[in-house]
């Protein structure tokens, strides 16, 4: 029996990848939407002036693009550990099914961030989320650069996010007023 693990990525987990995996490969969820929904206090922003990062929010009909990895055995209890404790800014496993096509596809694992944490922002409009991605920054480095990366691996997967590149393009028309440094 096979108790690999398949684990799936919408977000930084694309893009940084700091877990031991036997394979990756793009990969989509259904009935979810990605959403800049959840506020960062230990990432991308600091306890006052959260940045945003993406969360999975429950849409009928959508499809998610990402990255899946498969996890071997061996190091699933290790790697779902160091997730638990990556995602702790109030995200939670979620256990669902992850296409490869439309014929393939495999049970595994997402974390998303739920309206019952701490941390969540909820929807605003486009330019508010832009304009608070512009202004923060946190441990792991600055809300732009989140946003700029993820945008940047979907464009290489070419995956379609509507919502991360309106986001995106909102950030980058905000940056580009601002005085250099």
């Amino acid at each position: 029996m096979n108790d690999d693990l398949w684990v799936f990525g919408y977000g930084s987990i694309i893009w940084r990848v700091d877990f031991p995996y036997l394979e990756s490969q793009p990969a989509y969820i259904k009935g979810w939407s990605r959403r800049f929904w959840q506020g960062s206090t230990d990432h991308r922003g600091v306890p006052g002036k959260p940045g945003r990062v993406v969360t999975l929010v429950k849409q009928t009909g959508d499809v998610c693009r990402g990255r899946a990895y498969r996890v071997s055995r061996e190091h699933v209890d290790k790697v779902l550990t160091s997730l638990d404790y990556r995602e702790k800014g109030g995200y939670e496993r979620l256990a669902l099914d992850i296409y490869f096509d439309e014929i393939n596809f495999t049970a595994g694992v997402a974390y998303h961030a739920t309206p019952l944490n701490p941390n969540y922002l909820g929807e605003a409009p486009c330019p508010v989320i832009a304009r608070q991605i512009a202004s923060a920054h946190g441990p792991s480095g600055s809300n732009s650069e989140y946003i700029q990366n993820l945008y940047e691996a979907l464009q290489q997967m070419s995956a379609t996010d509507l919502h991360v590149d309106s986001v995106f393009q909102e950030v980058r028309l905000i940056e580009e007023k601002l005085p250099a440094k």
